[in-house]
């Protein structure tokens, strides 16, 4: 069974999709992203993945109370990545209710701290890697870096990194179907759990992943743009 994370991306407080990770390219789905929840409720969704795209750029905190408010208002499994580069704010979301904290920037820049966040909160913690060709992408994909993407992903799960939420943000809020291909080959050779991200358009896609022995999916642009039934994609991950 794949898991299913329908997101929530928030940009100045609203539910939006970028498209390749274009901070210029924004398209607003719900001005008041608690209404999400109904939505997300009436599929029978158990899992929530949530994106602070202003924390991820800047890294700062101006979508915290909708996040909160988010969390305090669903019994979902909830994760949250976007502009989380300190100890203080993995401990505020833990202590919020969030089940895993997503690292981006802070694991690519700083290994160390990496390995004591790790070590400390253990599988609450997973690592965001954003990629474009292969090459790792920070700051809310603004950067990118000289560092091979899948040996990135090779060294997170030898420092025993539980997760790694893996996009490639060419594929991203462009409705024609994910990189598959890369995600067969993670799920062969890395031993965390991998979650597919970015552009995961039909139910077929779902169905591979499942079989690939890919952890979870995420579902976003999909799923609000009606190409995706979030009831029929929830089914076929059984």
């Amino acid at each position: 069974m794949i898991e299913i994370f329908p997101a929530i991306d928030l940009h100045n407080g609203q539910a939006v999709r970028l498209k390749q990770g274009d901070y210029n390219q924004v398209e607003v789905f719900f001005k008041n992203p608690v209404e999400v929840l109904d939505f997300f409720n009436k599929n029978n969704s158990k899992n929530l993945h949530i994106v602070d795209l202003d924390g991820a750029k800047d890294g700062n905190t101006k979508n915290y109370e909708v996040i909160k408010e988010l969390v305090e208002k669903s019994d979902f499994f909830v994760q949250v990545g976007g502009g989380i580069r300190d100890e203080e704010r993995i401990k505020k979301y833990i202590e919020l209710g969030v089940n895993r904290v997503i690292l981006g920037t802070i694991a690519v820049e700083n290994e160390e701290f990496l390995k004591e966040m790790v070590k400390k909160y253990g599988d609450k913690i997973a690592v965001s890697v954003d990629a474009k060709d292969e090459k790792v992408a920070v700051k809310g994909w603004t950067q990118t870096v000289e560092l091979n993407s899948v040996e990135f992903c090779k060294k997170l799960s030898d420092i025993n990194v539980k997760t790694i939420i893996y996009t490639d943000i060419s594929k991203d809020g462009m409705l024609n179907g994910t990189n598959l291909e890369i995600y067969k080959k993670l799920s062969k050779i890395v031993k965390s759990d991998i979650i597919a991200s970015g552009g995961i358009t039909f139910l077929d896609e779902i169905k591979e992943l499942n079989e690939n022995g890919v952890y979870g999916a995420i579902v976003g642009k999909a799923i609000y743009s009606g190409n995706l039934d979030l009831k029929e994609v929830l089914e076929v991950s059984k």
